[in-house]
């Protein structure tokens, strides 16, 4: 691991941490602006921004212990990020602690799904302006454009939703047809609301628990512009909070992808820092009993 400035409040060994957070500074498949290799070091900075008490839980999360575990090192291929994020991973699923990765691009996120133990099922609530799921792009398996596919074949396609979609290819529609996983338009929840959308995702993850993988395009460029491929019409900030606060109670993990920093003076790692303490907060939140 490469170490770096860390997360806020970060402070407790592995050991006594039940969450871990770990960044990959990955973005060689990115597809049209280069950046996401910084995101992780740039949340990290911004996430300092912050109270550490919540006002909405009552829960200061300098009383949560969390470790950071730091960066797992550059990588120039794909299948090389991929075998050590696998690697880097596993432990913290198998030491009963949650990861939350940074990235990176939408690439990185498979093989922190690929890394949970063999056995155990999960489901996954991807989160992405786009379906990600062709079969291979620009002759690599492993672009973030293929992520949603190599999950699926993972998990299997009843156990992935996709929400927020609004950006696709007739290829990856054709394709989904036989294959079957379920998807969430970001045209239906601005028909339908935010409360109704979840409702609907989480019935259809019958899984006990539920990794979130976050392209932070999922929300709108308006808020979120500090991104490889930005797309319009996306999600509200709010939305992805409440989403988080739905999922909370059975919370995996999560990762917060494609964040560029260069693209805007720190509004996106901002939020990207917010809605990961978010997560955090809102995980413990749901454990106590009521």
């Amino acid at each position: 691991m490469e170490r770096s400035n860390g997360f806020a409040d970060a402070t407790a060994t592995f050991e006594e941490a039940s969450f871990v957070v770990v960044g990959v500074p990955f973005d060689r498949t990115t597809s049209f602006r280069p950046g996401a290799r910084f995101g992780p070091d740039s949340i990290r900075q911004h996430s300092w921004n912050f109270e550490s008490y919540d006002l909405e839980t009552g829960i200061d999360l300098s009383e949560i212990p969390v470790h950071d575990l730091g960066n797992v090192g550059e990588f120039g291929f794909a299948k090389d990020m991929v075998a050590a994020v696998r690697e880097e991973i596993r432990p913290i699923y198998d030491a009963g602690k949650i990861p939350i990765v940074l990235g990176g691009d939408h690439a990185c996120s498979p093989p922190c799904v690929e890394a949970y133990p063999t056995g155990k099922s999960i489901g996954v609530l991807y989160l992405d302006a786009h379906m990600d799921f062709r079969s291979s792009y620009l002759g690599d398996d492993r672009s973030h454009a293929c992520s949603s596919r190599r999950i699926v074949e993972k998990v299997g396609a009843q156990n992935v939703v996709v929400l927020g979609v609004r950006s696709v290819s007739k290829e990856e529609v054709d394709d989904n047809r036989s294959i079957g996983m379920p998807y969430i338009t970001a045209h239906e929840v601005a028909r339908d609301g935010i409360e109704s959308s979840m409702r609907k995702a989480l019935s259809l993850l019958k899984t006990d628990r539920i990794y979130v993988s976050l392209d932070i395009d999922a929300i709108d460029p308006a808020y979120a512009g500090g991104t490889g491929t930005p797309e319009p019409f996306g999600l509200t900030p709010r939305d992805v909070k409440y989403i988080l606060g739905e999922v909370a109670p059975r919370l995996a993990g999560l990762d917060i992808m494609e964040v560029s920093p260069h693209y805007d003076t720190g509004n996106t790692s901002l939020l990207a820092a917010r809605l990961a303490r978010e997560a955090i907060v809102r995980a413990v939140a749901s454990k106590r009993v009521r």
